[in-house]
């Protein structure tokens, strides 16, 4: 444990402070978008969660390909670090340390929101940027959020192990889901995919209805795309990052030869 921290330190801040980032840019444009004081109130529901879905989908994939992103490997997601440490891809301690980060930077950067425009995160028609379950019940937000995770880690597993030829492009897919599952699925699930994320909004918000479903079916939805791969394609996933083709270190066990960490 102590030897991860002296060696890993940088990612762990960097998987805390990438986290920060995406909350505090999911706080702003919710705003923007939803607070009735703002002019984005005006549109209609559906290019609401459009906008939003194009605003939180080039924050990803801006933070993917960051140098940030292509140090820590831009995981920013427990349920995305513990497949990979179920893959084989990241030891126990830098697994455990992710984790804890991602918890610790969402709720940092949510808090910095809040600090900042005060009021307005807090509002009802923001609250917080808050995952709750649509009208239609806790059972359809719980397949909803396992299945947009199953796809989500499909496609991870797809580009970097079964078409590598198509790595540099997973950063850029990422992101294309994500404001596809904002503009569709959010009706369904508020769509969270991220525990840490799902965490800090309810911690401030003090709504935790249908917490459990944001704790475990971005999990269960991850680990089984792994466990498909596993036992279907013979391919080994190479690494924990979803970018590595630049000069960054890697510190995961790494199939590429390169990047020591």
């Amino acid at each position: 444990m102590t030897d991860a921290v002296k060696r890993h330190w940088p990612e762990y801040l960097i998987e805390a402070g990438g986290l920060g980032l995406f909350m505090v840019s999911a706080s702003g444009f919710a705003v923007v978008l939803f607070h009735p004081a703002w002019p984005g109130s005006a549109l209609g529901p559906l290019a609401r969660r459009f906008l939003m879905g194009m605003a939180m989908g080039l924050t990803a994939i801006t933070l993917i390909y960051s140098p940030w992103g292509k140090q820590s490997g831009a995981h920013f997601n427990p349920a995305v670090t513990l497949t990979f440490l179920r893959l084989g891809r990241v030891p126990p301690w830098d697994a455990a340390f992710y984790v804890g980060a991602q918890f610790l930077g969402s709720v940092a950067g949510l808090a910095v929101a809040v600090a900042t425009a005060g009021s307005l995160v807090g509002a009802p028609s923001v609250n917080y940027v808050a995952t709750i379950p649509g009208p239609r019940g806790m059972s359809v937000a719980f397949i909803a959020e396992l299945a947009i995770a199953f796809v989500m880690m499909t496609m991870v597993l797809t580009t970097t192990a079964r078409l590598p030829r198509f790595a540099s492009f997973t950063g850029l897919l990422a992101g294309a889901l994500v404001t596809i599952y904002i503009t569709l699925e959010a009706p369904l699930s508020g769509m969270s995919l991220n525990p840490a994320r799902s965490f800090a909004s309810a911690l401030l918000a003090h709504v935790w209805m249908g917490f459990w479903i944001y704790l475990t079916a971005p999990l269960l939805g991850m680990l089984l795309a792994a466990e498909i791969h596993l036992r279907t394609s013979g391919r080994a996933v190479p690494c924990a990052k979803l970018h590595h083709a630049n000069d960054r270190r890697c510190i995961f066990r790494c199939r590429y030869g390169r990047n020591p960490s």
